[in-house]
């Protein structure tokens, strides 16, 4: 009891040596710990004062409790130091995107493989469209990474608007080294997103980079998407004219903004106003998200009638 013991194996003959380790002093005070200057050099001549050296070796005879203790402790030491690399790899890649395979698939939560660990998809991040199996791949958004007593819990996304960015990003050229600028995205994942793009470089088209040649790099990442419609919009110093974009496809013949009710009131033809309104009022919803503001959207001629300022 109170003695430094160093416990030595050799991984190639699985040998153990069990030593008494004590510190080299000049006047011994404690003889369970320390040990003169003299003996410590009649036991290691390259002995040093304030240096640990073995004294003596105790016989080591392990039962089966005891080697099962050790293993124990040695794989929880492992799996610590496994969980503490985990974390270190993927702290600073918070909003990257990661190509994962689906390892396993729980009532609630999506298991992948991330390579060095695993992450968990919940039920919240799920596509609502989309019917996940055991091997799929497919590519996720790194959302965050902490600690847990459970070991480093990483939490991934299929729904984060932040995923549909990252993906222009890697398939539009123009995004990635700046031509191209997202401004603003609003999405329902699974079904459909409305992108607001601008150039910040004369002479590039913002939509036709998105898209790409016979729409190759918006069919990228639709299919990667499940499928998912994505609306490009372009984005507009002026407002009135932004706001009229957002409604895209619907042709919107005039508007009214009420600053102080942060409301778009719009005037489509009469046959478009459920093109406006979209299925389930998706269109004006995503509309809303993408500029901030209420849309209030009626017929062309039922707007004429209540008059106001119309641009």
């Amino acid at each position: 009891t109170g003695q430094d013991i160093s416990v030595k194996l050799d991984p190639g003959s699985g040998e153990v040596t069990v030593d008494i380790l004590k510190n080299v002093v000049e006047e011994v005070t404690d003889e369970v710990t320390e040990v003169s200057l003299a003996d410590a050099l009649a036991l290691d001549p390259s002995a040093k004062l304030g240096e640990m050296v073995a004294t003596e070796t105790l016989p080591h005879s392990s039962g089966r409790i005891a080697a099962q203790t050790a293993k124990q402790v040695v794989m929880q030491r492992l799996r610590e130091a496994e969980r503490e690399l985990v974390y270190e790899e993927y702290k600073d890649r918070v909003g990257e995107v990661f190509a994962v395979r689906i390892q396993r698939v729980e009532p609630r939560v999506v298991v992948v493989d991330m390579g060095r660990g695993e992450a968990v998809m919940p039920h919240s991040e799920q596509m609502p469209n989309e019917r996940y199996r055991q091997g799929q791949r497919m590519k996720v958004l790194l959302q965050t990474v902490e600690r847990s007593p459970m070991g480093t819990e990483i939490i991934v996304s299929r729904t984060d608007k932040n995923l549909l960015k990252r993906l222009f990003e890697m398939e539009v050229p123009e995004i990635y080294n700046g031509a191209v600028e997202i401004v603003t995205i609003a999405r329902e994942a699974g079904f459909r997103s409305k992108v607001g793009v601008r150039a910040r470089q004369d002479g590039v088209d913002p939509i036709g980079s998105c898209v790409g040649l016979r729409g190759v790099r918006i069919q990228n990442i639709v299919n990667e998407l499940g499928g998912e419609r994505v609306d490009l919009i372009r984005w507009d110093p002026n407002e009135v004219a932004y706001v009229a974009n957002a409604l895209s496809p619907a042709e919107v013949t005039s508007i009214r903004l009420d600053e102080s009710a942060n409301t778009a009131y719009m005037a489509v033809p009469d046959k478009q106003i459920s093109l406006a309104i979209g299925k389930e009022g998706q269109n004006a919803r995503l509309a809303a998200k993408l500029t901030g503001r209420r849309i209030d959207i009626q017929g062309e001629g039922a707007i004429i009638e209540a008059g106001g300022n119309f641009y």
